[in-house]
C-alpha cells in the first residue's frame, strides 16, 4: 500500500493501492512512512508518488459508505491531521503527480511545497460540486491558502479538470514534464533543497500556514 525507499537525501514515498484512494488503512500506512522520514537525522526531502495513472482519487467513499458514523467522524479528522501534517513538514515536499490527482488527493498534493505534473495525461481535479459533498472548512482553508483566488474559486466551484499545461498556468502545479521525467524532476527539486535546516523550515511553515493550522484546530468533523 505505502513503501518508501530513499535516493540521495530524499524519500521516496510510492503510493501503490491502485486509486489511491483514503481508507483507514492508507492513511494509517501514510502516517507510518512520515513518521520514519521524520525520525531520520541530516539533510532530508520527500516526495510522494503514486503508480500507474493515479496519483490519487481521494477519498474511498465504498468503504466510507460501510462505516458508523463514530468512526467516519474519526477518519476525516485523520483525513485532516495528514493534509496539515504534510502542509507543515519540517522538511521541503513534491508531489510527483505521475497521473489522476482528484479530490481530496488533490488537497495533499496542494499541501506539498511543490508538485511535477505528468504533461501528457491525467488531470487535476476538485469534483466535490458534482458530487454533492462540500469542502469541510478544513479543506476549504487549505485549498484557498495554496491556489491562487481565482483558480481556487473556479477550481472548487465548477469542478474542472485541468490538464498539466493548464495546471501550470494556473499556478495548481510548478512542472509539467513527460512521463518518465515526473519523479527524477520531483527528486531532482527534492534534493536540491533537502539541507534547508529543519527547525527553521518548520517555524516558517506553521507562521505561513498559521490560520490554516488554526481552522483544523478548531474543525470539529460532522
Amino acid at each position: 500500500m505505502i513503501t518508501l525507499e530513499k535516493s540521495g537525501d530524499v524519500f521516496i514515498l510510492h503510493m501503490v493501492a491502485g486509486e489511491n484512494r483514503y481508507n483507514a488503512q492508507f492513511i494509517s500506512s501514510f502516517n507510518q512512512a512520515l513518521d520514519e522520514v521524520e525520525r531520520s537525522q541530516g539533510p532530508a526531502a520527500l516526495v510522494t508518488v503514486g503508480e500507474n495513472k493515479f496519483y490519487s482519487n481521494g477519498l474511498d467513499l465504498d468503504w466510507m459508505n460501510q462505516q458508523s458514523p463514530a468512526v467516519l467522524r474519526e477518519h476525516v479528522d485523520n483525513v485532516h491531521k495528514t493534509m496539515l501534517r504534510v502542509l507543515t513538514l519540517p522538511m521541503i515536499t513534491v508531489a510527483a503527480l505521475n497521473g489522476h490527482v482528484f479530490a481530496a488527493g488533490a488537497m495533499v498534493a496542494l499541501a506539498h511545497d511543490f508538485r511535477v505534473m505528468r504533461a501528457d495525461r491525467g488531470y487535476f481535479c476538485l469534483p466535490e460540486a458534482d458530487i454533492k459533498i462540500p469542502f469541510t472548512k478544513s479543506m476549504d482553508a487549505l485549498l484557498r491558502a495554496c491556489l491562487p483566488v481565482a483558480t481556487a474559486r473556479e477550481a472548487m466551484c465548477t469542478a474542472k479538470r485541468y490538464g498539466a499545461i493548464e495546471a501550470v498556468e494556473q499556478q495548481i502545479v510548478h512542472h509539467a514534464v513527460a512521463e518518465n521525467e515526473v519523479l527524477p524532476k520531483a527528486v531532482e527539486i527534492a534534493q536540491s533543497l533537502a539541507a534547508k535546516d529543519r527547525e527553521t523550515l518548520s517555524v516558517i511553515k506553521r507562521r505561513m500556514y498559521a490560520e490554516v493550522i488554526e481552522v483544523f484546530k478548531n474543525d470539529v468533523p460532522e
